[in-house]
């Protein structure tokens, strides 16, 4: 195996005998396999949209199986088979589809015509033998780009998949993972072709979380400023995990008058925040810390937990037969629920004991996306101009276990008390319960959500630019982004494609950016990794 998509990757190269993740050798190759039916797929979806064939089931599948590819989301090896088969399938139908619509489907290249082998233990071979689906035999500089775009595209994927679930979808969007997947296999792609293709990536993760804001807020309303309790009460108990508030509402909705208190983990902190599921009076509060305790806290809590994406390493194997996986994630020995019935997991819920006690842990603030804070960008402004607020960061991005992460928590301890904080994504898991006071009439850290609300960080660096008639980059603005894995790729893709500059990145920078594409991206974005939060503190506090 080889395997260099998240920040952990063993020695800072790449996995090569198991993930760092949890994930196997045989998982890998699957993985692989399923790449490379993709990439034939995408020849195909590419060909047809030129000619104006396009065909939904393809689009919805392509999203749905780069999904599953994303860190942590699916090391169920038999799933994997069964998407490899789908993708085969649903390439030769389009294949035919395609050809009788007039276009052209000779193509002569070995992944328009991959065949899956015979079996499980056959397919894994095979994925071993093909390898990774970016080019091994391109320049290394081309091999860099073809991986930041293929993992740009995963990040897409789950995005779009959570709009497609609430029905909203855009054709621009899976047109362009039809032609980054197409691309992978076109051998005569120059440099500025890859680089024009990442920036490209950046622009589309735009656009999808854009499309996602709007499938959320359509559906749950915009969200508020909430408290919520890090303790918990007496009763039985299902806590959810991971990004999909579709997932949430129709546990609420479901375990409603059945005396089951509801609590969320990770990135369903923020679905507090949202006035159509804060309504359910049973949504109790967030229970777990930083990611990094996860395997001690998931064994410890008393009902079943749901998993709706990647929000936690390799579960322990006597915890499994309380974990229910949803859409495309998969644990081997976890329960998979196919379709919203939810009734095997309120059934475990009240054969479990639930908490024997109440217990208050004090409470976080969440609700803090881009329709409350443009409210407050007048009083921003005013701040800033006081002097009241010197500077203000965004700490985002993703989390993970590797040492080096405890620098976020030290760089926000120690920002000064006239400073103001945006975060979001599951990074502030490292500091989003310290007391850091308030600003006038505001708290000093807001929570802006989930990762793919980096669309509501966008809307208020836009709206403090136009309030003080200059550009972004003139902010008094520094973004401190901490990656773990694909959507964190795609995000800071986005950033980089709306030209904004000085991004401090870490806790280390990507395997697979390489040192001449990194130089690129110093000269034309001064990006950098971060040093110490003492040192950057004082950089940025100078801008």
């Amino acid at each position: 195996m080889f395997c260099n998509q998240c920040e952990q990757t063993a020695k800072g190269k790449g996995c090569t005998v198991k993930g760092v993740c949890g994930k196997t050798h045989e998982v890998a190759s699957l993985q692989d396999l399923l790449g490379h039916a993709l990439k034939g797929l995408g020849l195909f979806a590419h060909e047809g949209r030129r000619i104006g064939y396009i065909d939904e089931t393809v689009n919805r599948f392509t999203a749905e199986a780069l999904f599953s590819t994303l860190t942590n989301v699916n090391f169920d090896p038999e799933r994997f088979v069964g998407l490899i088969n789908e993708a085969v399938r649903l390439r030769e139908n389009l294949k035919d589809a395609v050809n009788e619509s007039g276009g052209d489907t000779e193509f002569s290249l070995p992944v328009a015509n991959l065949q899956p082998a015979g079996d499980m233990e056959k397919m894994i071979k095979q994925g071993e033998k093909l390898g990774h689906p970016c080019s091994n035999n391109a320049p290394e500089d081309i091999v860099s780009l073809q991986q930041t775009m293929y993992y740009g595209i995963k990040g897409i994927s789950a995005y779009a998949h959570h709009a497609a679930v609430l029905g909203r979808e855009d054709d621009a969007i899976y047109a362009f993972l039809h032609e980054g997947l197409a691309s992978l296999s076109i051998p005569d792609l120059e440099l500025d072709d890859w680089l024009s293709l990442v920036l490209r990536c950046g622009e589309i993760n735009l656009k999808v979380m854009e499309l996602l804001d709007a499938a959320n807020t359509s559906v749950y309303g915009h969200p508020v400023p909430t408290e919520v309790p890090l303790g918990y009460k007496k009763g039985k108990a299902i806590l959810v995990s991971g990004h999909d508030l579709f997932d949430l509402k129709n546990i609420l909705e479901q375990t409603e008058g059945k005396g089951i208190n509801v609590y969320t983990h990770g990135e369903m902190l923020p679905a507090h925040g949202y006035p159509g599921l804060k309504k359910y009076k049973h949504l109790y509060g967030n229970f777990g810390t930083a990611w990094q305790n996860q395997q001690k806290e998931f064994p410890e809590f008393p009902g079943p937990v749901v998993m709706t994406t990647n929000c936690i390493r390799e579960p322990r194997e006597s915890y499994l037969s309380s974990i229910y996986t949803r859409e495309m994630v998969g644990w081997p020995g976890a329960t998979h629920i196919e379709g919203d019935d939810y009734s095997e997991v309120i059934d475990k819920a009240l054969s479990m004991s639930g908490f024997s006690e109440d217990e208050d842990r004090g409470s976080v603030n969440v609700g803090f996306a881009h329709k409350t804070v443009e409210k407050l960008a007048d009083k921003v402004v005013e701040a800033v101009k006081s002097g009241e607020i010197k500077h203000i960061y965004l700490v985002a991005g993703c989390d993970g276990a590797k040492p080096g992460r405890n620098y976020y928590t030290e760089f926000v301890e120690k920002t000064p008390a006239d400073t103001l904080i945006l975060t979001l994504a599951c990074g502030k898991y490292r500091f989003y319960n310290l007391e850091l006071g308030h600003i006038g009439s505001f708290p000093r850290l807001l929570d802006m959500g989930q990762c793919n609300d980096a669309y509501s960080a966008i809307r208020v660096a836009a709206a403090l630019a136009e309030a003080f008639d200059k550009k972004v980059n003139e902010l008094p603005l520094s973004l401190i982004i901490s990656w773990y894995e694909q959507k964190a790729v795609a995000v800071l893709l986005t950033l980089l494609y709306l030209g904004l500059e000085d991004i401090r990145l870490g806790p280390s920078l990507p395997a697979f950016i390489k040192p001449n594409v990194l130089e690129v991206l110093v000269e034309k974005f001064n990006i950098m990794p971060i040093s110490s939060a003492e040192e950057d503190l004082a950089a940025t506090l100078g801008k």
